[in-house]
This record gives C-alpha cells, structure tokens and sequence, in this order.
C-alpha cells in the first residue's frame, strides 16, 4: 500500500475483505453513493465514519490509525510500549499464563512474530540451537524453521514449514504487514520440503510439531491465545502460542523432568 490517500486505503481494504461497495455500504448502514464518494475523494469522512467502516472490514488498529492519519485525523488507538505501567495488567496475566502451562512449552508473541516472554517449558527445548537465533529480539517463525534453529530436529518438518507458511500468508492477508512478507520471503528461502500443505489424513485434526530430543520423539498440538476486546495496538497484536502434549508418551517424559 503506497498511497496515503484515506479513500484509496479504504478501498483497498474492502477489496482485501472482497466486498463490494454496495456489500460495505450495507453491512455500515450508509450508502453505496456515499461510500463511492469517501474513497474517490469527493466526500471528507469524518472520524466517527472512518472508525465505523473500519470496524466492519475488520482493519488492524494498526491500519486503522495510519486511515485516520490519511485522513487528517490523530490516532486513536495507542501503542504503548510492553513494560510500561499501562500495560502491567497485560505482562500479569501474559506471565500467569504462561507459568500455569509449565512444564509444557508456551511464548508469547508480537505481530512480527518476535518473542516477548516465554516459560521454561520453551527453554528446555532450545539446546543445540545456534546461539545467535537465540540473542534478542527472537523471532519464533525464523527460531523453528531455520536450519541452525528448530528445523534439524523437527521430525515432520516439510508438513509443519507448510502450515507455518500458510499461516503466515493468512496473517499477512489480514494485516497487510510489510515486514510479515519479508519475513516468508526469507523462511521460503530456507530448505526443509514443500511449501504447501499436505492433504490431511482420514484421523488427523490438526498439524502436530514433532520434534526429537534426546532420542525420543516429542509431539505437540499448538492453541493461539489473544486478547479480547484489545483497545490499543500493543495489546491488539499479542498473542500466546500454548504447545500442548499430542499423545501419552509427550505427556510423561514432559511431566517426568
């Protein structure tokens, strides 16, 4: 997205969201002229309108501040920094989380994947990772996938670079993140298998990371954890990757350490 023109980021986004026009116009509950005349200039939308939209095509706060700014507004959603008092009841609850699901392994994440706290379940499964994947700031994607990182160990590594890149490209649909389209381009450029997701098999539900330490096979089923009703960009951007045991065996020789 090159331009800074309100109406023309409105526009991209509702083609992002692939809808058209009159589809927006009636889920805003404004007019399809009206619309037509915010995004070709003819119409100055005031703030309120620009949030509403926004609301209805699902734009990352991010993106919705960079719309207001186009339109010659301030931000409204705030993008303080992690560790500042503000933000104490969010690293509080981040930590609790974490904590409780030792000893299996949870991070939490920004939007670039960039790791921000993590507990100790994390830490007992980096050994023999190069040490400069590991120096601040880490980024989760690069740290599985490299091959100093996760991915000499990763058993089923041509099905899980698969689901990693397929679920890069959907956040990178959703946020239209730059450095996210950086970030595949470079993890794309790493060995490890095919890019694209396997057909399932007639008893899978979902993609497990099977990892091999130590001589025994690890294997985990990831859950994502957000916030709920996230009002500033921090916190909108956060999330929380739980790996939990995927049979028995994990289960025991986690629980056993």
């Amino acid at each position: 997205m090159s331009t800074q023109r309100a109406g023309d980021l409105l526009r991209h986004w509702r083609l992002e969201r692939r809808l058209s026009q009159l589809e927006l116009a009636g889920r805003a509950e404004t007019s399809a002229r009206h619309l037509s005349f915010i995004e070709t200039g003819r119409a100055t939308p005031s703030r309120t309108m620009l949030v509403h939209l926004s609301e209805h095509l699902e734009i990352p706060l991010r993106e919705r501040n960079r719309l207001l700014l186009a339109a010659g507004y301030a931000p409204v959603y705030a993008e303080p920094s992690l560790d500042t008092p503000a933000m104490d009841a969010v690293r509080r609850a981040m930590r609790q989380i974490l904590v409780g699901h030792e000893p299996y392994p949870a991070l939490a994440i920004d939007q670039s994947w960039t790791m921000v706290d993590a507990n100790v379940g994390v830490a007992q499964l980096l050994t023999g990772i190069d040490p400069a994947l590991l120096t601040p700031p880490v980024n989760a994607l690069r740290l599985s996938l490299h091959p100093d990182g996760l991915a000499g160990s990763i058993a089923n590594l041509a099905e899980w670079r698969g689901h990693i890149l397929a679920r890069l490209s959907r956040q990178i649909e959703v946020t239209g993140a730059a450095e996210l389209v950086e970030l595949r381009d470079e993890l794309r450029s790493y060995p490890g298998g095919v890019t694209e997701l396997a057909l399932p098999e007639p008893d899978q539900t979902v993609v497990p990371l099977r990892l091999l330490r130590d001589g025994n096979e690890l294997s985990f089923i990831s859950v994502t954890t957000v916030f709920g009703t996230p009002m500033n960009v921090t916190v909108a951007e956060l999330a929380i990757e739980s790996f939990f045991p995927a049979d028995e065996d994990t289960m025991k020789l986690l629980t056993a350490r």
